[in-house]
């Protein structure tokens, strides 16, 4: 997926980020197959997932993609300044005295509590109108949402003019887990209240659940990016490369020491290479001694600390005539998102969302 050296900036690159946007609309179409039955939206939150909502948001629009979810009214107003026409869910619903921002930029607000519920509904009777809305039920997760409590009284929620029920699943990426079949039963029973106004209860991992969890509308994000599922689910393309390029090699005797408090000691003669990507890129310091790079197929390790805008590998299982200026891959066949994340001990989401802004950006075309 390597696209590099496209124009002057590009050639004059210390690292490059490579998305496919055709990998992107090939992961939405074999998701959406998954649920025939369901709509099949798109989650564009934290910047597509720090990928660019601006330029993925289209694409999946082109794929007739007609929902699209976002966390907070900011990141609605800069998608629907891109998609003109699209629905627009707001995750977080709206902070108190915003309702007007939601409503005059045609986005639908996620109503988590009942002081959301009753700012909507004010919002909606002072301008003789019901606007659209949603509504999010806490089914197990303790984090978002209404409870069964809050249900009691029906007539709170009169004059709304619901377009969704939702919730969210807490351990979908663990199929056996006894918790998403608990979660799912509240959910039918809450969404029950609500008789007519579509369900949706799977994000990425719970849209693989199987069918019994699609309901009317699917929210998939990270399966767009091509994060696996759930731990050797592995039906989804590649998105992200990220390749980097040597700043300066230089031979370490026997007794040096490499990094931030000297942490990595050579034990014999080493060749170590310098490249210009850090923590501030994403290349997470936990990766101090698990992380790597790769030269095609070799595996060139991480020594000492990695730095603010540099990790230091160990190239002796290089070809010798490695140089300065030549390019090695953080991320690509031999490393995906998952694979790195591991290696940090964290997931491929906040691999993605901390990529930053520094490398140069080349979006392959669908």
């Amino acid at each position: 997926m390597q696209t590099l050296f496209q124009d002057a900036a590009s050639a004059r690159a210390g690292a490059w980020m490579t998305v496919s946007l055709r990998a992107i609309t090939e992961n939405y179409g074999f998701v959406a197959g998954l649920a025939p039955e369901a709509e099949c939206a798109a989650v564009v939150k934290a910047d597509a997932y720090g990928l660019g909502a601006d330029r993925i948001a289209p694409v999946l629009a082109a794929q007739n993609a007609k929902t699209f979810f976002v966390a907070h009214l900011d990141e609605g107003i800069a998608l629907r300044a891109v998609l003109p026409d699209v629905r627009i869910f707001v995750l977080h619903g709206f902070m108190p005295g915003c309702e007007g921002s939601m409503q005059s930029h045609d986005l639908i607000p996620v109503l988590n509590d009942l002081d959301q519920v009753r700012s909507w509904k004010r919002f909606c009777n002072g301008k003789g109108y019901a606007f659209p809305a949603a509504l999010q039920f806490d089914s197990g997760m303790s984090r978002f949402g209404l409870n069964s409590a809050d249900l009691d009284d029906h007539t709170l929620f009169d004059g709304l003019n619901l377009q969704l029920v939702m919730s969210h699943l807490a351990c979908a990426d663990e199929p056996d887990n006894l918790s998403n079949d608990t979660q799912r039963q509240r959910f039918v029973d809450m969404a029950a209240c609500f008789p007519g106004v579509p369900r949706s209860l799977s994000a990425s991992s719970g849209i693989f659940l199987g069918p019994e969890y699609h309901f009317e509308l699917i929210r998939p994000g990270a399966a767009l990016y091509g994060i696996a599922p759930s731990e050797g689910n592995r039906m989804l393309r590649p998105v992200v490369s990220l390749d980097a390029r040597i700043v300066q090699i230089r031979t370490v005797e026997a007794g040096d020491r490499v990094g931030y408090g000297l942490s990595w000691t050579a034990m014999k003669p080493t060749r170590v290479a310098t490249l210009g990507l850090g923590y501030a890129d994403g290349f997470f310091r936990a990766q101090e001694g698990r992380g790597a790079v790769w030269h095609d197929r070799t595996r060139l390790p991480v020594i000492g600390r990695v730095s603010m805008d540099s990790i230091s590998v160990d190239l002796t299982e290089a070809p010798a005539d490695l140089e300065a200026g030549d390019v090695l891959s953080a991320l690509g066949p031999a490393q995906d998102v998952d694979a790195l994340a591991r290696s940090a001990g964290t997931i491929g989401y906040e691999v993605l969302t901390s990529l930053g802004n520094r490398f140069h950006r080349v979006y392959v075309p669908p």
